[in-house]
């Protein structure tokens, strides 16, 4: 059936980015975009815009001259490239009853709703966008970073460095008695502790009873180490009734250590709202991100949606002070060495992302959260390729199949950083520190595949 064509309402190539970029009135959105056989590229764009803001595919009589006025337009399309641009106007978007600030919902209703399933539109995915400042100003931004973690564990809040973390694994199996001494283990040599995605308050480890018993863990490892520790207590519920009532359990049992303590949340399987929830009624304690499920729209070999570097920008916009960003092909997660791109747009002040170069403009920062398959000799090309050691790094099988102890793996990751801020040679100081040096003997597939002739270096010979 042939589509009503509205280019003429909802495309507008003459704009120019860079005025719509200094005119502020516009959130920009970019989009890869593949129209259905037999429709044509702008007439599929312009169609995309229309269900994104005020049209439909026929002619209403309920249009007015202010309607038109809040159109979304197509800017720039590049059809060898299969790019399309689109301005939203920033009444668009819905704004708070209670006071009046912006939400993620609404520009996820709008950039990325109705028009994802459009018959006239093959695929579309959006990967990158630009926030002017006057909407960037309603958003809440995180409430506590990457600083406060450091001051925390009592070190300088300028360059901190790195963050060695674990997740408990298994990720469930683990009655309360034996999932503290797992997390008492790791301290004894770590820094953080995190609730794996999945792990809340299951029939063989409920919640009351496990969280006395590592907090009980945490000041055993801090009497034992002169070091405070830190633990991610997983609050991730249906019900924001629900999510509030397992944080003040947790802030209760926690007393003293409250400060240590951050709350995960599994920020896309909840959605937004959840996200917020944990960002609006607990603004003192760290919010941690995890991405569960995310790779079901951004990954790359998907067509559709947004991609991971959307779900980062778009989690330091609802207030998470740290999201999961992959592993920039270092560990098992999909993607490569470019999706550094993703960090730099969370840590940053100002980044140049894929199209846009956005300014934060003192917005606190959301921090790097690397996991998924790394150990200590993954880590020096990892930040050799980052740049920088300023991240949270849970390593699960890094720390607890580390052939000594859970101990012993978490202090090859901080030997690891120490190597790779050293520039020292890793074979070379795995000579000299001797959990590193293990850290070869208990992933030896990586220390093969990673560096060559290793066993011959180290003397170390089945």
């Amino acid at each position: 059936m042939a589509l009503l064509d509205q280019t003429g309402r909802y495309s507008d190539l003459s704009l120019n980015e860079d005025s719509l970029l200094a005119d502020g009135k516009h959130i920009l959105v970019a989009y890869t975009m593949e129209p259905a056989e037999g429709y044509g590229y702008l007439e599929a764009a312009a169609h995309f815009a229309a269900e994104s803001s005020t049209g439909t595919n026929v002619e209403v009589s309920t249009t007015d001259d202010f309607t038109k006025g809040v159109d979304a337009l197509v800017y720039e399309i590049d059809e060898a490239k299969g790019i399309m641009k689109i301005a939203y106007p920033n009444d668009l978007f819905d704004r708070n009853v209670i006071d009046g600030r912006a939400m993620i919902v609404s520009f996820l209703t709008l950039a990325i709703g109705n028009n994802q399933g459009m018959g006239d539109i093959k695929n579309a995915q959006m990967f990158d966008f630009y926030v002017p400042p006057k909407m960037l100003q309603l958003f809440d931004g995180p409430s506590m970073d990457i600083s406060d973690m450091w001051r925390a564990l009592g070190r300088p809040i300028k360059d901190g460095g790195y963050i060695a973390g674990t997740i408990i694994k298994p990720k469930l199996g683990l009655r309360p008695e034996p999932f503290a001494d797992a997390a008492y283990q790791f301290w004894l040599g770590g820094d953080f502790i995190k609730n794996d995605e999945p792990q809340g308050n299951q029939v063989f480890c409920p919640m009351k009873k496990v969280i006395p018993l590592v907090v009980d863990a945490m000041n055993r490892a801090q009497d034992e180490t002169g070091e405070a520790k830190l633990f991610s207590a997983n609050i991730t519920a249906d019900d924001h009734h629900e999510m509030c009532a397992r944080a003040d359990y947790i802030l209760e049992t926690f007393a003293e250590n409250a400060p240590r303590v951050a709350f995960l949340v599994d920020g896309y399987v909840g959605g937004p709202g959840m996200v917020t929830t944990a960002r609006r009624n607990y603004p003192g304690q760290y919010l941690h991100y995890h991405r569960a499920g995310h790779g079901a729209v951004t990954s790359p070999s998907s067509k559709r949606g947004y991609t991971a570097f959307i779900l980062a920008k778009m989690s330091r916009l609802m207030g998470a002070s740290g999201i999961h960003v992959g592993t920039m092909g270092y560990g098992k997660m999909e993607g490569d060495a470019t999706d550094k791109i993703i960090a730099y747009m969370i840590e940053r002040d100002e980044c140049q992302g894929p199209v846009y170069y956005q300014k934060w403009y003192g917005m606190k920062p959301t921090t790097p959260i690397i996991s998924g398959g790394m150990n200590a000799l993954r880590l020096p090309g990892f930040f050799e390729n980052l740049g920088h050691g300023n991240v949270i790094n849970t390593s699960g099988g890094g720390s607890y199949g580390h052939i000594d102890s859970p101990a012993a793996g978490a202090k090859s990751l901080h030997q690891a950083y120490d190597c790779w801020k050293q520039g020292a040679d890793p074979i070379e100081y795995a000579k000299e520190h001797h959990e590193f040096a293990r850290a070869f003997e208990s992933f030896e597939h990586d220390a093969d595949a990673l560096y060559p002739g290793w066993r011959d270096k180290l003397g170390v010979h089945k």
